[in-house]
């Protein structure tokens, strides 16, 4: 019913000879993280019409990557709220791993957009009251 694996294991364990594909450190795997949370809030960002706080974005993430991200046209802010949450999320996120990654500059952008968010959530929830 069981037959031995007859193939060299893809693994290597600790002490182990040295493998030929390159490995990622924390650091850089933390860069490409934030990075991707960065440009899905760049995203909304730009989906919001929101230019100002896209360019700052946009200019964290040309750093972490090293080239300036694809930007989307503007497109119809379809439900304000949906897209006020998302963002708010998305900002999140990136001041979770920033954090991790100690990168202060990204930290301060994010929890800056997250209240943003916060503030126009709440003024369209007041909006919504009346």
């Amino acid at each position: 019913m069981y037959e031995p694996i007859r193939t060299k294991p893809v693994v290597q364990r600790m002490g182990g000879t040295t493998v030929d594909y390159p490995h990622r450190s924390r650091g850089e795997a933390l860069d490409i993280q934030l990075a991707g949370h960065l440009a899905a809030l760049l995203a909304v960002t730009d989906e919001l019409g929101l230019d100002e706080a896209a360019t700052g974005i946009a200019d964290q993430v040309a750093r972490l990557r090293g080239a300036q991200p694809a930007r989307a046209p503007r497109g119809s802010a379809g439900d304000a709220a949906a897209l006020h949450q998302r963002a708010h999320d998305l900002a999140a996120r990136a001041l979770l791993v920033a954090a991790s990654r100690a990168d202060t500059t990204v930290a301060i952008l994010a929890a800056e957009r997250m209240d943003a968010h916060a503030a126009a959530l709440e003024s369209l929830d007041l909006a919504g009251a009346l």
